[in-house]
């Protein structure tokens, strides 16, 4: 009865260590810091932005072992997009959300699992109206664009792994529907990312 009893027991562990590594989804959280570029446009009119710091949370299912896709909502606390229109000055504190999709392609190296990815990425601006915005007639602006990016996966567990990646976001330069914030540019926002992931 005993021996019956431990076949039960390590059949049962072979079955849960096999569907622990067949694991074919994972969540993430992260730390990310938009660094929007400088632009100078052909209207005169130049933008500027401080770093934003903020959160990306990433859900991402395995398509097969080394290709998955990937969706993603980020939004950052707040930073300062300022616009310059000879001879005025228009400082603009914004929330920025993300809400994206992507196709991930892995290549597995033991431990370490570096990855592409590629897609598309909606970005919203929420302007904060308060005393530091110069403009209190700016309003919130969705912006359709992409998004891409590589990075490295290292696997602290068979369930967990820390993820470093530099991702862009292209999208054009917001107005905040203000024509005279107007540059006719688009943006490739700059993303580096550190969080954790764990799968299931």
């Amino acid at each position: 009865m005993k021996k019956i009893g431990l076949i039960v027991f390590l059949l049962a562990l072979c079955g849960a260590a096999g569907r622990a590594q067949e694991s074919r989804q994972d969540v993430s959280i992260s730390g990310t810091v938009l660094i929007e570029p400088f632009i100078a446009s052909q209207t005169t009119v130049q933008v500027s932005a401080n770093r934003a710091f903020g959160a990306l949370a990433s859900y991402r299912f395995m398509l097969t072992p080394s290709s998955a896709v990937e969706a993603n909502y980020g939004i950052t606390y707040q930073n300062r997009i300022s616009y310059y229109a000879n001879p005025d000055h228009y400082p603009v504190l914004t929330r920025t959300q993300e809400a994206s999709g992507a196709y991930v392609r892995t290549f597995n190296f033991r431990k370490y699992n570096p990855f592409l990815e590629a897609g598309a990425a909606g970005l919203i601006f929420l302007p904060i109206r308060n005393s530091h915005t110069g403009n209190l007639d700016v309003k919130q602006q969705t912006e359709i664009g992409a998004l891409y990016g590589a990075g490295i996966a290292y696997e602290i567990s068979p369930s967990f792994d820390i993820r470093v990646e530099y991702r862009g976001l292209v999208a054009k330069v917001p107005t905040f529907k203000d024509t005279q914030f107007t540059t006719n540019k688009w943006y490739n926002i700059y993303d580096p990312v550190i969080g954790v992931a764990y799968h299931f």
